[in-house]
C-alpha cells in the first residue's frame, strides 16, 4: 500500500509539474509576445514624438501665424509668427485676442463652417487676414493668421495707376477730339483758327506720345528690363545729357552748371542709366523759376559714383516728399501739365537706380529747391555689380 501510495504521490507531482511547465510556456510566450508589443508601441511612440518635434519646429519657423482653440474657445497651441502678427501674446480668444478675430472663431464654433476675416493690428497698422477653419468634430478650431499688408497697398497701388494712368490719357485724347471738332467746323473759314486748332492738336499728340512712351519704359523696368550689364562712364554719360538740355534751361532763363569728376564706370545699362539723368535734369528744370540754377555734380566716393542734381526751384512739401517718386504723383500739376510732364519721371528714375543696386534720396525746402541724390555702385574688384531685380512701386 505503501509502495502504491507513493507510486500516486509521485503521478500527481509529475501531472503538477507538467502542468507547471506548460503554463510557464504559455506565460513565458505571452511575457515574449508583450515584449514584442511593448518594443513596438516604445517605436511608436518614439516616432510620434520625432514626428512632433519636426511638426513643432515647422510650426515654429512658419511665417503665418497658427492657433488651435479648444472646444471651449481656449488657445491651447500657438507659434511664435501668431503672436508677432498679433502684436501680443496670444492666451484665450476672450481675453486678449482682438474682437473680429473673437467673433470669428465662436461663429466657426458654432456652424462648423470655415470664416476668414482682415483685421487692422499694431502701430504701425498692419492688415491680418485670419482663416478659421473646424479642426476636429469637438469644436476645436484653427486659426491660421497671415499679414496681407504689402498685397492689399499694391492692390491699392494698382488701382491708383489705373485710375490715374486712365485719366491722364483721356485728357490729351478729349482736347484731342475738341480740337478736331472744332476745326472742322472752321476749316476754310478762318486759317488763324485751323492754324490755333492745329497747333494744339499737335501738342497734345507729344504729351499723349510722351506718356505712352513713359509707361513702355516703366513697365520695361519693373520686370527687369534688359539690362545689357556694359560698363557704363557716369561722367561722361551725364555730361551728354546736361549738353542735349542746356539750350532748353537757357531758353527758360536758367543757369546750367556741370561739376563732373573723372570716376570709375558703373556696371549696367546705358539706355537706362541715361533715362534716369534725362529725367531728373527735366524735372529740375520744369521746376526752376526764371532766373535760377541747377547745378549737376558726378563724383567718386567710398566704392560708389554719386550724381547729384540740386535746383532753386519751387521745392517740395514736406508732406509729399515720401510719395514723389509715385506714378503719376505730381506736387504741382498744372505746373507739370503746363511743361509737359507725365507725372512717371520720378518714378522711372526710382526703378533705374534699384534695378542697378543703388540709392536715390531727396532734400528739399519749400521755395528754396530741391537736391536729388543718386547713388551706384562702381564697377572694379571686390565691388559687387550683378543688376537687381525690378521692383515695383509702394
Amino acid at each position: 500500500m505503501e509502495a502504491l501510495a507513493v507510486v500516486l504521490a509521485l503521478l500527481v507531482l509529475a501531472v503538477a509539474v507538467g502542468l507547471w511547465l506548460r503554463d510557464r510556456a504559455r506565460l513565458r510566450g505571452r511575457i515574449l509576445r508583450l515584449e514584442r508589443e511593448l518594443a513596438e508601441l516604445a517605436s511608436r511612440l518614439t516616432g510620434a514624438e520625432e514626428r512632433l518635434a519636426e511638426a513643432r519646429l515647422v510650426l515654429e519657423a512658419m511665417p503665418e501665424g497658427v492657433v488651435l482653440f479648444d472646444p471651449a474657445g481656449r488657445a491651447i497651441l500657438a507659434n511664435p509668427a501668431a503672436a508677432t502678427l498679433l502684436g501680443r501674446p496670444p492666451q484665450t480668444v476672450e481675453g486678449l485676442f482682438p474682437l473680429d478675430l473673437r467673433e470669428t472663431v465662436r461663429a466657426v464654433r458654432t456652424e462648423r463652417e470655415p470664416r476668414a476675416t482682415e483685421l487692422e493690428v499694431g502701430a504701425p497698422a498692419r492688415t491680418v487676414r485670419a482663416d478659421a477653419v473646424p479642426a476636429a468634430e469637438d469644436g476645436s478650431v484653427l486659426l491660421v493668421l497671415r499679414d496681407v499688408t504689402e498685397a492689399r497697398r499694391l492692390e491699392a497701388v494698382r488701382r491708383d495707376f489705373v485710375a490715374n494712368a486712365s485719366h491722364e490719357l483721356k485728357t490729351p485724347v478729349a482736347s484731342i477730339r475738341a480740337a478736331a471738332e472744332t476745326l472742322r467746323t472752321v476749316a476754310g473759314e478762318d486759317p488763324e483758327a485751323v492754324a490755333a486748332f492745329a497747333e494744339r492738336i499737335e501738342r497734345e499728340a507729344v504729351r499723349l506720345s510722351r506718356i505712352v512712351s513713359d509707361l513702355l519704359d516703366l513697365s520695361r523696368l519693373e520686370t527687369g528690363g534688359e539690362a545689357e550689364g556694359e560698363e557704363v562712364r557716369l561722367d561722361a554719360l551725364v555730361r551728354e545729357e546736361v549738353e542735349r538740355i542746356r539750350a532748353a534751361a537757357e531758353e527758360a532763363g536758367l543757369t546750367l552748371a556741370l561739376e563732373a569728376e573723372p570716376a570709375p564706370p558703373v556696371r549696367g545699362s546705358a539706355r537706362d542709366l541715361a533715362l534716369m539723368a534725362r529725367n531728373l535734369l527735366d524735372n529740375a528744370v520744369a521746376y526752376t523759376r526764371p532766373g535760377g540754377r541747377v547745378d549737376v555734380a558726378v563724383r567718386a566716393e567710398g566704392g560708389e559714383v554719386v550724381l547729384t542734381v540740386a535746383d532753386t526751384g519751387i521745392g517740395i512739401p514736406s508732406r509729399d516728399l515720401d510719395r514723389i517718386f509715385e506714378r503719376f504723383y505730381r506736387v504741382d500739376r498744372a505746373r507739370s501739365r503746363e511743361t509737359g510732364g507725365t507725372g512717371l519721371g520720378l518714378s522711372i528714375v526710382r526703378h533705374v537706380v534699384e534695378n542697378h543696386r543703388g540709392t536715390v534720396r531727396v532734400r528739399s525746402e519749400l521755395g528754396r529747391g530741391s537736391t536729388f541724390e543718386v547713388r551706384l555702385p562702381a564697377a572694379g574688384p571686390g565691388v559687387e555689380t550683378g543688376l537687381a531685380e525690378g521692383r515695383p512701386d509702394p
